[in-house]
């Protein structure tokens, strides 16, 4: 038997065990926080951090006549990362995105959107002017195998600032028109366009109004959608799952305090 003695002790060590940490998840992870840049003409930078790239991703900076970008992550904790970037560009030989800086997800890709129970995402973000041409959007690409060449890209936009989507019709003004208009998800509304990049099909969710700079939802609801209304086969692979700012001119700092996304 145990001793008064013993059992006091015992009894005294209870709180401190009640009290250790449980989800070692949650807790901070130590990342590069240094500020990544690439400035006109460069084209690349990255850094990991758990399950996230940040990709500096300057794919159109040819287009460009001066400007750069610089990116870093900030924190990291289970699976939600805030990062920020600062980028500014002068239009040169072309009026096109210059740069998509982005956190790209890298884990549970490459599978057919038949077996994706859900991808719930938080976003929240803010950004120093809306006097630039740019957007905030989550990027996901589709493509008939595992890891192969891109067939559909899904766009979800959270802003536009004075873009806009790729279309293939386009009203007398000159401004694109949606093939769907006023659908209801993730509790907005969306306009749809469609139209293609010259390699793939482009299928854009745009809010109807405003921008939204706080996002919490299921983005495999778009892709649901999408294969029930519009002819996107399920047998497709998801490929990619991006979230960031495509920058055309003028400068602003995106910051993002919380983004977070995994498939199931």
């Amino acid at each position: 038997m145990f001793s008064f003695v013993k059992l006091s002790a015992l009894l005294l060590l209870v709180p401190f065990v009640a009290s250790a940490p449980t989800d070692v998840a949650e807790r901070a992870t130590a990342i590069d926080t240094t500020s990544h840049c690439v400035f006109h003409p460069g084209q690349f930078d990255s850094v990991v951090a758990g399950s996230y790239t940040l990709f500096l991703d300057q794919w159109g900076a040819s287009g460009a006549s001066s400007g750069s970008d610089c990116a870093n992550f900030v924190a990291l904790t289970g699976t939600t990362v805030s990062w920020k970037t600062v980028w500014t560009w002068t239009s040169g030989s072309s009026t096109g995105v210059k740069s998509f800086t982005n956190i790209n997800l890298n884990a549970n890709l490459n599978k057919q959107l038949s077996a994706i129970a859900s991808i719930p995402t938080t976003w929240t973000w803010s950004q120093s002017t809306s006097s630039v041409v740019a957007d905030v959007a989550y990027d996901l690409f589709t493509s008939n195998t595992a890891g192969g060449s891109a067939v559909n890209e899904i766009m979800i936009w959270l802003a536009n600032f004075n873009a806009g989507p790729i279309s293939a019709t386009f009203n007398s003004a000159g401004q694109p028109v949606p093939v769907v208009s006023n659908l209801s998800l993730n509790g907005h509304t969306w306009n749809l366009f469609f139209g293609s990049n010259g390699s793939n099909n482009v299928y854009s969710f745009l809010p109807t109004s405003g921008t939204i700079t706080s996002f919490s939802g299921d983005i495999n609801l778009f892709l649901k959608y999408l294969t029930a209304n519009r002819g996107v086969s399920t047998a497709q692979f998801l490929t990619t799952v991006q979230g960031g700012t495509e920058a055309t001119s003028g400068s602003a700092t995106l910051t993002t305090s919380a983004f977070s996304v995994v498939i199931n």
